[in-house]
């Protein structure tokens, strides 16, 4: 069977271990991973449970497709409520721990409560084993991850937390695969809430084989698109989304200083995966059933005598630990993305919050006794690490900046709501709404807050071919369409976490026809692509609906200030500014809901998701 129809539920403050059947009729509304999860916190949501109460229950879900040889089905969702927005959360892994799991015979995991003494959970042969990890807090993610697998199996993997999950920063990641080959389930501070739980790590170890309904016409599909894949990700292959860097400079999507800035042209050649490549060695790392290889080890012996070995940083660490802060010492970045993958913490977030720091010091609202007496100043290798450091750590500064950005502009006030970049509390991924204009439709609206994935319309640039499921092509300064394009790509994309499989390929356009003949041979469901664009509008709006019961309103559908009123001085996209109240009233009307951001009753119903009213 593709799936295994089953998962286990954890108390870990009884101890009581329950398994759960997913129904087919479920599994083929909602799918699995995010879509599953999502069904299920709706279901059980009570919005008295804080994210960080020991209570709040944490969704781990494979894809339907994980562990099978479609291209890239390696996914596992991390969902439910999060510490750092305090809304719907889904954090996306790749790597190799989720095949694992499925072949240990399960498709996922909630579990709640919370631990009297660290843990780790081992699951193998369908079961879990609740196992002692006092010895292994503390440790960072790479020695946590070489502890547990010499503990359990050679072959086994591992999703683990590091420092920063333990201490609760709010943006703490689940880190898979060591230093080898580091994937992290990154935004929102899933992290934090295993930290909550006192679990250190989660290991899968199995045997089962995945099965489909029709195994030849299955390898076919398989055997047909890993060409077209590799021949439409070249660049990806070769240097990663590192690689794109400097084409986003270009065209006026990466932000630079804050967002306040406009060209950093030598900046972004200086820090690019080109440029990587050329410093360093470099070797090429792939996920489980993946055609690309996006990921890239390095090798790298840096000038002040440190030596960096493991996975690399892409194109949202440089953008953020880069051109976010104009730092352009590759040797600065690498080291600060390696203590950020060793601690757990979001790269995105946390350059977000050191951009913050850098403008809160500039302001007077961070004095130089809060930051270890080192002046926190653009293009300062020094004074990122000093407040990666104390973020981590949650010293002097570090304490509220480890809270987010709209908690922080919160307790520091004076303006400096102005550079808090967050939409609904998660810091703006690195692709600039001023750069496209759907991009700040999805920025507004997307369900985890500021999330580029939701969307990718931002791929439209750069010549994607999406008329398979976005009805015209549009221009990227076009107000007028600019909802339109975020609806089609976000109900498109809303499919991926769920089926498990990874954005990357939607570079090589898979239609909903060609995902829907996966899943036919796969299970035997007859399925249209109508049906799958549906089912991508239905999970979309499930987790509106989440956010709707969770407080969230039209209020909530906006960019930061800068992004509306400040416009790029210079490059590719300059002078640009998003009409966003026109944006969004086309927005609602398009997505059927009423003016105060919830979708009517007859969206729901044409839907099925009336049950969750």
């Amino acid at each position: 069977m593709l799936f295994t129809g089953k998962y286990l539920r954890i108390n870990l403050s009884s101890g009581e271990i329950s398994e759960e059947h997913i129904r087919e009729e479920d599994a083929r509304r909602y799918l699995l991973g995010s879509g599953y999860a999502a069904m299920l916190y709706a279901r059980e949501l009570d919005p008295a449970v804080e994210a960080l109460d020991e209570a709040n229950p944490l969704y781990i879900f494979n894809g339907l497709a994980t562990g099978s040889i479609m291209p890239t089905a390696c996914r596992v969702s991390f969902c439910g409520r999060s510490p750092l927005t305090g809304i719907w959360n889904e954090a996306n892994m790749g790597g190799h721990f989720a095949a694992e799991l499925r072949k240990a015979g399960l498709d996922g995991l909630v579990i709640s409560g919370k631990a009297a003494q660290p843990v780790y959970l081992y699951v193998h042969d369908g079961l879990v084993e609740i196992r002692p990890a006092k010895h292994l807090w503390g440790m960072d993610t790479f020695d946590t991850y070489d502890h547990l697998i010499s503990e359990t199996h050679p072959k086994a993997r591992a999703a683990v937390i590091g420092p920063a999950g333990e201490k609760l920063v709010r943006f703490a990641a689940v880190v898979q695969g060591g230093h080898m080959h580091s994937r992290a389930a990154g935004r929102g501070g899933m992290g934090a809430v295993l930290g909550s739980k006192l679990v250190k790590g989660i290991v899968a170890y199995g045997v089962e084989k995945v099965e489909t309904h029709d195994p030849v016409r299955y390898r076919e599909l398989v055997k047909q698109q890993n060409p077209i894949i590799q021949s439409k990700t070249v660049g990806l292959s070769k240097f990663g989304t590192a690689g794109g860097i400097a084409g986003a400079e270009a065209i006026g999507d990466l932000p630079i200083h804050n967002y306040k800035g406009g060209n950093w042209a030598d900046g972004a050649e200086d820090i690019s995966g080109q440029s990587m490549a050329e410093q360093y060695s470099v070797k090429q790392a792939f996920c489980f059933a993946c055609p690309i290889g996006c990921g890239h080890r390095v090798d790298a012996p840096l000038k002040d005598g440190t030596h960096i070995q493991g996975e690399g940083p892409e194109y949202e660490t440089l953008a953020g630990l880069g051109a976010l802060l104009e730092i352009d010492d590759l040797d600065t970045i690498l080291k600060a993305n390696d203590y950020c993958n060793r601690m757990g913490m979001d790269t995105i977030s946390a350059s977000a919050m050191v951009a913050f720091a850098f403008e809160a010091y500039e302001n007077g609202l961070i004095r130089l006794d809060d930051c270890d007496n080192i002046p926190l100043q653009w293009g300062n290798p020094h004074a990122l690490l000093t407040c990666l450091r104390m973020i981590a750590e949650r010293l002097g500064a570090g304490e509220i900046l480890s809270l987010g950005s709209r908690a922080a502009a919160q307790h520091y006030g004076h303006g400096s709501e102005a550079y808090a970049m967050h939409s609904k509390g998660l810091e703006l991924a690195y692709h600039d709404p001023r750069a496209s204009f759907s991009m700040a439709a999805n920025y507004a609206t997307a369900n985890r807050g500021g999330c580029h994935l939701e969307s990718m319309s931002h791929w439209a640039i750069h010549g994607l071919d999406a008329s398979s499921w976005s009805p015209k092509k549009v221009d990227r300064f076009s107000d007028e369409d600019a909802a339109l394009e975020a609806v089609a790509f976000q109900n498109y994309l809303a499919l991926y976490n769920p089926l498990g499989i990874c954005k990357f390929i939607a570079k090589s356009s898979p239609s909903p026809q060609l995902l829907a003949e996966f899943i036919q041979a796969a299970t035997g469901w007859e399925v249209s692509a109508a049906e799958m664009l549906e089912t991508g509008e239905r999970l979309f709006n499930l987790k509106r609906i989440i956010n709707n019961h969770l407080g969230i309103t039209r209020k909530d559908d906006d960019l930061p200030p800068r992004l509306k009123t400040l416009a790029r001085p210079s490059g590719g996209a300059a002078g640009k500014l998003p009409d966003m109240q026109r944006i969004i009233n086309d927005y609602y009307q398009l997505r059927g809901w009423n003016e105060a951001g919830q979708p009517e009753f007859a969206t729901k119903q044409r839907l099925l998701l009336t049950e969750f009213d």
